[in-house]
Protein backbone atom coordinates (compact mmCIF):
# COMPACT_ATOMS: atom_id res chain seq x y z
CA UNK A 1 0.00 0.00 0.00
CA UNK A 2 1.55 3.57 -1.14
CA UNK A 3 1.49 6.15 1.61
CA UNK A 4 -0.84 8.11 -1.10
CA UNK A 5 -3.52 5.44 -0.14
CA UNK A 6 -2.58 5.52 3.22
CA UNK A 7 -3.22 9.30 3.44
CA UNK A 8 -6.05 8.80 1.32
CA UNK A 9 -7.94 5.98 4.05
CA UNK A 10 -6.75 8.15 6.84
CA UNK A 11 -8.66 11.25 5.98
CA UNK A 12 -11.70 9.04 4.63
CA UNK A 13 -12.21 7.86 7.95
CA UNK A 14 -11.23 11.16 9.59
CA UNK A 15 -14.38 12.66 7.02
CA UNK A 16 -16.89 9.83 8.27
CA UNK A 17 -15.89 10.39 11.88
CA UNK A 18 -16.06 13.52 12.16
CA UNK A 19 -19.79 14.26 11.13
CA UNK A 20 -20.84 11.76 14.01
CA UNK A 21 -18.19 14.08 16.35
CA UNK A 22 -20.35 17.37 14.96
CA UNK A 23 -23.58 15.52 15.59
CA UNK A 24 -22.65 14.56 18.85
CA UNK A 25 -21.10 18.22 20.09
CA UNK A 26 -25.04 19.30 18.73
CA UNK A 27 -26.65 17.15 20.68
CA UNK A 28 -24.47 17.81 23.50
CA UNK A 29 -24.89 21.64 22.87
CA UNK A 30 -28.87 21.33 22.52
CA UNK A 31 -29.60 18.97 25.85
CA UNK A 32 -26.80 21.22 27.65
CA UNK A 33 -28.79 23.46 30.36
CA UNK A 34 -28.96 26.76 29.95
CA UNK A 35 -29.75 29.81 32.49
CA UNK A 36 -32.63 31.16 32.09
CA UNK A 37 -32.87 35.37 31.22
CA UNK A 38 -33.93 37.73 34.03
CA UNK A 39 -36.96 38.72 31.63
CA UNK A 40 -38.08 34.70 31.61
CA UNK A 41 -37.67 34.54 35.45
CA UNK A 42 -39.67 37.91 35.34
CA UNK A 43 -42.31 36.13 33.64
CA UNK A 44 -42.69 33.39 36.08
CA UNK A 45 -42.56 35.40 39.16
CA UNK A 46 -44.01 38.49 38.68
CA UNK A 47 -46.77 39.91 40.31
CA UNK A 48 -47.59 36.29 42.00
CA UNK A 49 -47.23 34.73 44.77
CA UNK A 50 -44.98 31.74 45.77
CA UNK A 51 -47.00 29.33 48.15
CA UNK A 52 -44.82 27.06 50.89
CA UNK A 53 -46.19 24.88 53.69
CA UNK A 54 -44.95 27.55 56.49
CA UNK A 55 -46.42 30.40 54.70
CA UNK A 56 -45.16 32.05 51.13
CA UNK A 57 -43.72 34.90 49.06
CA UNK A 58 -45.41 37.81 47.12
CA UNK A 59 -43.18 39.07 44.12
CA UNK A 60 -44.75 42.46 42.99
CA UNK A 61 -44.63 44.08 40.14
CA UNK A 62 -44.35 47.45 41.20
CA UNK A 63 -40.50 48.09 42.76
CA UNK A 64 -39.38 44.52 42.56
CA UNK A 65 -41.11 44.55 46.04
CA UNK A 66 -41.06 41.17 47.93
CA UNK A 67 -43.33 40.51 50.86
CA UNK A 68 -43.29 37.27 52.64
CA UNK A 69 -44.44 35.08 56.39
CA UNK A 70 -43.45 32.20 57.89
CA UNK A 71 -44.45 30.19 60.49
CA UNK A 72 -42.03 27.92 60.82
CA UNK A 73 -41.93 25.78 63.89
CA UNK A 74 -44.00 27.82 65.77
CA UNK A 75 -41.70 31.09 65.26
CA UNK A 76 -44.30 33.43 63.45
CA UNK A 77 -42.24 35.80 61.11
CA UNK A 78 -42.85 38.35 58.20
CA UNK A 79 -40.22 39.74 55.64
CA UNK A 80 -40.36 43.09 53.45
CA UNK A 81 -37.61 43.28 50.67
CA UNK A 82 -36.88 43.25 47.39
CA UNK A 83 -36.82 40.26 44.58
CA UNK A 84 -34.05 40.41 41.78
CA UNK A 85 -33.35 38.67 38.87
CA UNK A 86 -30.32 37.96 36.06
CA UNK A 87 -29.65 36.34 32.62
CA UNK A 88 -27.22 33.55 34.97
CA UNK A 89 -30.71 32.13 35.50
CA UNK A 90 -31.22 33.56 39.19
CA UNK A 91 -33.93 34.83 41.65
CA UNK A 92 -32.75 36.07 44.99
CA UNK A 93 -35.15 37.59 47.64
CA UNK A 94 -33.27 40.05 49.66
CA UNK A 95 -34.80 40.64 52.53
CA UNK A 96 -35.13 41.78 55.82
CA UNK A 97 -36.74 39.26 58.48
CA UNK A 98 -38.57 39.75 61.85
CA UNK A 99 -39.53 37.63 64.41
CA UNK A 100 -40.38 37.86 67.99
CA UNK A 101 -36.41 37.91 68.72
CA UNK A 102 -35.69 40.58 66.62
CA UNK A 103 -34.83 41.24 62.52
CA UNK A 104 -32.09 40.16 60.34
CA UNK A 105 -31.23 40.29 56.98
CA UNK A 106 -31.33 37.87 54.61
CA UNK A 107 -30.47 37.24 50.95
CA UNK A 108 -32.26 33.87 49.31
CA UNK A 109 -31.26 32.80 45.79
CA UNK A 110 -32.31 30.10 43.31
CA UNK A 111 -30.73 29.36 40.11
CA UNK A 112 -32.89 27.97 37.04
CA UNK A 113 -32.04 26.10 34.10
CA UNK A 114 -33.56 24.33 31.39
CA UNK A 115 -33.34 21.63 29.07
CA UNK A 116 -35.72 21.96 26.22
CA UNK A 117 -38.72 23.26 27.57
CA UNK A 118 -38.15 21.75 31.28
CA UNK A 119 -37.18 24.19 34.04
CA UNK A 120 -34.63 22.41 36.81
CA UNK A 121 -33.93 24.65 39.80
CA UNK A 122 -32.02 24.69 43.12
CA UNK A 123 -31.03 26.81 46.16
CA UNK A 124 -28.01 29.03 45.56
CA UNK A 125 -25.02 27.83 46.36
CA UNK A 126 -25.05 24.25 46.73
CA UNK A 127 -28.54 22.86 46.31
CA UNK A 128 -29.95 19.80 44.71
CA UNK A 129 -30.98 20.25 40.66
CA UNK A 130 -34.86 19.58 40.89
CA UNK A 131 -37.55 19.70 37.75
CA UNK A 132 -39.19 22.88 38.48
CA UNK A 133 -41.59 22.58 35.90
CA UNK A 134 -41.84 19.95 33.18
CA UNK A 135 -42.04 20.57 29.41
CA UNK A 136 -46.10 19.55 29.79
CA UNK A 137 -46.33 21.44 34.04
CA UNK A 138 -47.37 18.25 35.90
CA UNK A 139 -49.22 18.10 39.13
CA UNK A 140 -46.58 18.12 41.67
CA UNK A 141 -44.11 20.70 39.96
CA UNK A 142 -42.79 23.24 41.99
CA UNK A 143 -43.79 25.77 39.80
CA UNK A 144 -47.58 24.81 40.40
CA UNK A 145 -47.17 26.81 43.92
CA UNK A 146 -46.89 30.34 41.96
CA UNK A 147 -50.22 31.55 41.92
CA UNK A 148 -51.65 34.78 40.93
CA UNK A 149 -53.83 35.75 43.92
CA UNK A 150 -51.60 37.41 46.46
CA UNK A 151 -52.54 35.61 49.80
CA UNK A 152 -49.53 36.62 51.72
CA UNK A 153 -49.81 40.37 52.19
CA UNK A 154 -52.52 40.51 54.99
CA UNK A 155 -51.16 37.95 56.85
CA UNK A 156 -47.77 39.28 56.56
CA UNK A 157 -48.93 42.69 57.56
CA UNK A 158 -50.82 41.25 60.31
CA UNK A 159 -47.64 39.89 62.00
CA UNK A 160 -45.86 42.70 61.51
CA UNK A 161 -48.34 44.60 64.14
CA UNK A 162 -47.96 41.74 65.99
CA UNK A 163 -44.51 41.60 66.59
CA UNK A 164 -44.15 45.03 66.42
CA UNK A 165 -46.63 45.79 69.32
CA UNK A 166 -44.48 42.87 71.25
CA UNK A 167 -41.68 44.56 70.75
CA UNK A 168 -43.42 48.09 71.83
CA UNK A 169 -44.55 45.78 74.97
CA UNK A 170 -41.39 44.80 75.95
CA UNK A 171 -39.19 48.12 75.51
CA UNK A 172 -42.02 49.63 78.33
CA UNK A 173 -43.63 51.95 75.70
Amino acid sequence: MSIGSRLWGTALALSLCLPAVAHGAEVAKKDAPTPLSAYELYRIYGDKTWTWNTGGGRFFDDGRRFVAWSNDKGKPSFAEGRWVVDDLGQLCMRATWTNAEGAARASTCFGHRKIGNTIYQRRQPNGEWYVFRHASVRQGDEFQKLVPTDTVSAKASELKQILLSQEVARKGG
